[in-house]
């Protein structure tokens, strides 16, 4: 993929609406462009948070580990970003992402992430809507489990 053709496809990135072509020249620039085969893992929970994956194409499952069983919380595909939790927070990864397809993906560094963050003011407000409405999924879909389960 060309670097025209990874700004195109970083321009389809809801997190990157309104963000100019040069801007996005950069991020395409200072990402690395990796490959992925189904059930590879793109990173695990409770790992270090070092890099955020931009999918340019294929499809990953975002599984979250509770207790001895592994549960899939969400699928995730093209022009979706995964990973931005931990360089955000300083936390471990808060879930384990795998390949469920050929993947080919933008791996963006933390200090290049957060480096574009503090130069683009609009891509930080994306960056929480993005992260509030994952937060809201995620409540419902908890309250949704505890009323399958019953009274706690």
């Amino acid at each position: 993929m060309t670097l025209d053709a990874e700004v195109d496809a970083l321009r389809r990135v809801p997190l990157f609406r309104g963000i100019d072509a040069t801007k996005l020249r950069l991020l395409a620039f200072i990402s690395d462009r990796s490959h992925f085969a189904p059930e590879e893992h793109l990173c695990d929970q409770g790992d270090e948070g070092d890099s955020a994956f931009i999918i340019l194409g294929g499809e990953a499952e975002v599984r979250v580990r509770t207790g001895d069983s592994e549960r899939t919380v969400a699928r995730v595909g093209e022009h979706s970003i995964v990973g931005e939790i931990a360089i955000l927070c300083d936390v471990p990864r808060t879930a384990t992402v795998v390949a469920a397809t050929e993947m080919d993906v933008l791996t963006i560094s933390k200090d290049g992430f957060l480096s574009l963050l503090k130069e683009f003011p609009d891509m930080s407000l994306e960056v929480m809507r993005t992260l509030a409405q994952r937060l809201d999924r995620t409540t419902q879909a908890l309250v949704a489990l505890q009323s399958s389960d019953g009274p706690a």
